[in-house]
C-alpha cells in the first residue's frame, strides 16, 4: 500500500503509512517536522503511536544534529530470532511446559540480573574499556548508573515491559527462537543521563523547542562526540545482550527436546536507535523510534503481540521511509487503560494455547491492547514483503 496521508502543518511534511493515527501522535509529528534540521521530511510507519519527546514509529533524518529523546532511553531494543532443524511433531505440551519452566530459570527478567560473579569474556573486554573511558569523561554516569553498574550480569537477561522470549512455529511447522529485549538498566541510565544534558544545553542558548524532548546536540557541540560514543556503545551492548540471551534459550530446549541444530544465522535488528546512513544524496543520522532498517534484501523481524502471529520480513529499500518499516504491532491504549478494561479472563482466551503467564501482572500487555499486525503489515507492503508467518506456541514474558 502507499502513503496514506500526509501532514504539512510544519516546516517540513510528514508521510504516514497508516489512516490510524491518534490527536497526540499527529501532534508529536508535527512538532518533529518544525525541527531546523530535518531532511526532506517524517516518516512515521503503520504502527505508529504517542511516545516521550517523538512518536514511536518514526523515522527521523537529521543533518548535523541528534535529538537524544528520539533514540530514547531503551538504546539498542530490538529483536533476535533463529529458525531451528524442530518440527511441530516433535514438540508437545508437556515438553513446551518444561521449556518454559527452563527459560524462566536460566534467563532473569524485569528487574532481576544474573546473581553469580560473571568473568569478562573476550566479548565483553571491549565494553570494559570503552565504558571506563566513557566514566572518565562523565563522572556523573557512574552516579547515574547506581545499581546497574554490575552490567556484566545484566548481560542476557530480558528486562520487562514488552521484552519477551517466544518459541514460534513458521507456516511449515518449522521450530523458531524468538526475543525482544534491549540495553537493560544501563543503556536506560546513558539515555537519561544525555537527555537531560541536551536539554541544559538548549537553556544555556536560549533555543525555543516546540516540545523540551526534542532538545538536541548539534555536530561540534560540546557533548555531540560523547553521545554518539555512548549510544554506540548501548547499541552494541543490547546486541550482545540479545545475542547471549539467545545462547541460554537454544541450550534451555536443547535439554527438554530431540537434538536439534539452528538451519539459519541469527536474525538481529536493532529498532531503537540511531546511525549514520545516505539518503536522498546526502549523509545524514537517522533516528529509528520503534522502527527497523528495511534496506533492499535486509532480513527484518516484526513481532504482533503475545497471542498474535509476529513475521520474518525481507526489506524492499524504499526511499520515503529512509528504508524502513515498522517494529511490531503497535500499542492501541496504553497500559493503564489495558488494565482497567481487560480481565485475568480476557488474557486467557486472547492468548489461548499459548503457554505463558496468564496473571494480572501481564494483562498490560494483553494483545487486545495492541492494533492489529495484519493490518500493519497491510499498510507497509510497499517496505517489505513476508518470507515467514510465526505464531507463538511459548512466551516468557519480564
Amino acid at each position: 500500500m502507499p502513503i496514506k496521508q500526509v501532514i504539512t502543518e510544519g516546516e517540513k511534511p510528514v508521510k504516514v503509512w497508516t489512516d490510524e493515527l491518534d490527536a497526540y501522535a499527529r501532534s508529536q509529528l508535527v512538532n518533529l517536522s518544525k525541527m531546523p534540521f530535518i531532511h526532506r521530511h517524517v516518516a512515521a510507519m503503520p504502527d505508529v503511536h504517542g511516545g516521550i519527546g517523538a512518536t514511536i514509529g518514526s523515522v527521523i533524518a537529521t543533518h548535523k544534529a541528534i535529538i537524544p529523546a528520539a533514540v530514547g532511553v531503551d538504546i539498542g531494543c530490538g529483536m533476535a530470532a533463529v529458525r531451528t532443524s524442530l518440527t511441530a511433531e516433535q514438540i508437545d505440551e508437556h515438553s513446551l511446559k518444561k521449556v518454559f519452566d527452563q527459560i524462566s530459570r536460566d534467563v532473569p527478567v524485569g528487574r532481576n540480573q544474573h546473581k553469580d560473579d560473571r568473568a569478562l569474556t573476550e566479548s565483553a573486554r571491549p565494553f570494559d574499556a570503552a565504558l571506563t573511558a566513557m566514566t572518565q569523561k562523565h563522572p556523573q554516569l557512574l552516579k547515574a548508573f547506581g545499581r546497574f553498574s554490575n552490567w556484566v550480569n545484566q548481560m542476557g537477561t530480558l528486562g520487562g515491559g514488552n521484552h519477551f522470549i517466544e518459541v514460534c512455529l513458521d507456516e511449515s511447522g518449522q521450530v523458531w527462537v524468538m526475543l525482544h529485549s534491549g540495553s537493560r538498566g544501563i543503556g536506560n541510565a546513558i539515555g537519561h543521563y544525555f537527555i537531560e544534558l541536551a536539554r541544559r544545553d538548549m537553556e544555556r542558548w536560549f533555543i525555543q523547542l516546540p516540545d523540551r524532548d526534542l532538545a538536541y546536540f548539534p555536530e561540534g557541540s560540546e557533548h555531540f562526540d560523547d553521545y554518539v560514543a555512548a549510544v554506540s556503545w548501548a547499541q552494541s551492548y543490547a546486541r550482545e545482550n540479545r545475542d547471549q540471551m539467545m545462547t541460554l534459550v537454544l541450550a534451555a530446549l536443547a535439554r527438554h527436546l530431540p537434538a536439534f541444530q539452528a538451519t539459519q544465522a541469527v536474525i538481529n535488528c536493532h529498532h531503537n536507535y540511531v546511525e549514520r546512513e545516505h539518503h536522498f544524496n546526502e549523509n545524514v543520522w537517522v533516528t529509528r523510534k520503534g522502527a527497523i532498517r528495511a534496506r533492499a534484501d535486509d532480513l527484518g523481524i516484526i513481532p504482533g503481540s503475545m497471542g498474535a502471529r509476529s513475521y520474518i520480513v525481507r526489506g524492499k529499500g524504499n526511499p520515503d521511509s529512509f528504508c524502513s518499516c515498522a517494529h511490531g504491532a503497535g500499542r492501541r491504549m496504553s497500559r493503564t487503560a489495558a488494565e482497567h478494561q481487560f480481565t485475568v479472563a480476557d488474557l486467557a482466551a486472547q492468548t489461548q494455547g499459548v503457554i505463558c503467564r496468564k496473571d494480572k501482572g501481564v494483562i498490560d500487555e494483553i494483545p487486545g491492547a495492541y492494533k492489529d499486525i495484519d493490518q500493519v503489515m497491510a499498510n507497509q507492503a510497499d517496505l517489505v514483503e513476508v518470507v515467514h508467518t510465526l505464531k507463538q506456541v511459548v512466551c516468557v514474558k519480564g
